[in-house]
């Protein structure tokens, strides 16, 4: 590959798709049919970085690269120097219409390009630092009254609404500073909406009760303040699967879709300055009776006319649609992997003469052929058996022909519900062991 890349890195992405999952990191690598989105995607980010915000929602079915996508937006927003995290959306374990509890995901997932997920203790840390530092310059003592003054400041927005929070950052440093880390631990997951933080934790900041729906929104106001302040212009959410959203009971889904619009509306206010929302969801979430069209204001915030030919759907727009993969796309997708991997590989010439451009067409027409000829549900099956069943083998044994020596095996129990409910019986065989001889 033209492309340097480190072999931890390139470990990492080839590690991720033997268990065929999405890479956390290295999609740049892996990036086939998402050049057009390229500007669209830096306009937004520079936008936010500069104290715009930016939404965008991903329309795409299943199968057809939501994650990936919002994965690779949250790359080059990183190397921006932003934040981001991803919230999947869950009607039991985080229902959209409990932003207490989206909020919490939100700091739980949080991370940059120097901290892990999890990263809102570094975060803070790092603004407290600033913060003092700011005091020194000025020539004033670094003094508890110096800095809680200017901490009041730098909040001073925030606080209108939700004063409770720097309460908790002034609560948090007089921990660290008695060295109470105890204290100080619960404090920061109080902050990230933990709701089982000890009562003697929250007396010491001098607060009760635990986040609610509403103080969540003033919550995620000060986080971006905390993160400009600290170094991160913006911030990236993602809402995954927001389409499970259909299989809400009906009030449910109502309140949810009525706390999306309701947090729109405050980006739209000016309130999260450094805001990026990007939402995933199927053409059937955004245009069927069970999804966004049932609360008209926030369907009209994000209608986009899909109806002249793909080639000319806008970047810009706020919804965008992934078209999916075909079988070109899926084989330029294998050839990218097969020359990573041949890469980091001993004898790079064998991977590429064994696993040749001919022979990953022919395993891709195979994998989708076995899923019933749905190419766009196949990319993750056909990377996992292309690195673990194919790749491991050549790199391996010597004597291995994947031509001669391999047939494709689908078994439903490694297969996803879209790409279980996809697979089609051979003649003579049963759904559950459908062989292909390549």
């Amino acid at each position: 590959m033209t492309v340097e890349v480190s072999p931890r890195r390139r470990r990492e992405v080839i590690d991720a798709l033997r268990r065929g999952t999405v890479p956390a990191n290295g999609l740049d690598l892996l990036a086939v049919g998402l050049a057009r989105f390229d500007a669209a995607i830096d306009r937004d980010l520079d936008s936010v970085a500069g104290g715009g915000v930016a939404l965008k929602a991903v329309r795409g079915e299943y199968g057809s690269g939501k994650t990936f996508f919002t994965r690779w937006v949250a790359e080059r927003a990183i190397r921006r120097g932003m934040a981001a995290t991803e919230v999947q959306i869950s009607e039991t374990e985080t229902p959209l219409h409990r932003l207490e509890t989206v909020y919490r995901r939100i700091t739980e997932g949080l991370r940059t390009a120097s901290f892990p997920a999890s990263a809102l203790r570094a975060v803070v840390d790092v603004w407290l630092y600033t913060l003092e530092s700011d005091v020194n310059v000025v020539g004033r003592e670094t003094s508890d009254g110096a800095v809680e003054e200017l901490l009041e400041r730098r909040l001073a927005q925030v606080s209108t609404r939700t004063p409770v929070f720097a309460q908790v950052l002034r609560g948090y440093r007089r921990a660290q500073v008695a060295g109470e880390m105890g204290v100080a631990e619960g404090l920061i997951a109080w902050l990230g909406g933990e709701p089982h933080v000890a009562a003697s934790t929250k007396r010491w900041a001098g607060v009760r009760g635990d986040l609610d729906h509403f103080g969540a929104l003033g919550f995620l106001q000060g986080l971006l303040t905390l993160l400009r302040d600290a170094g991160h212009p913006g911030l990236l959410v993602v809402l995954d699967e927001v389409e499970t959203l259909q299989r809400a009971r009906g009030d449910t889904r109502d309140r949810a879709l009525n706390a999306l619009r309701q947090l729109i509306d405050e980006m739209d206010s000016g309130r999260f300055p450094g805001l990026f929302l990007l939402i995933t969801g199927t053409p059937a979430f955004f245009d069927g009776p069970s999804g966004i069209s049932r609360l008209p204001p926030l369907a009209q915030r994000v209608a986009t006319d899909f109806s002249l030919d793909p080639r000319f759907d806008n970047p810009r727009a706020v919804q965008i649609r992934l078209p999916g993969f075909d079988e070109l796309t899926l084989v330029a997708l294998g050839v990218r992997v097969r020359d990573l991997y041949a890469d980091g590989a001993e004898d790079p010439d064998r991977i590429r003469g064994a696993v040749d451009d001919a022979y990953l067409a022919i395993l891709a027409r195979a994998v989708s052929g076995s899923l019933g000829g749905r190419t766009g549900v196949a990319p993750r099956i056909f990377l996992k058996k292309l690195v673990g069943e194919v790749l491991d083998r050549v790199d391996q044994f010597t004597d291995f022909d994947p031509r001669k020596n391999y047939k494709l095996t689908l078994r439903p129990d490694e297969l996803s519900d879209v790409e279980r409910n996809a697979l089609v019986s051979i003649a003579a065989r049963t759904p559950d062991d459908v062989r292909i001889d390549l």
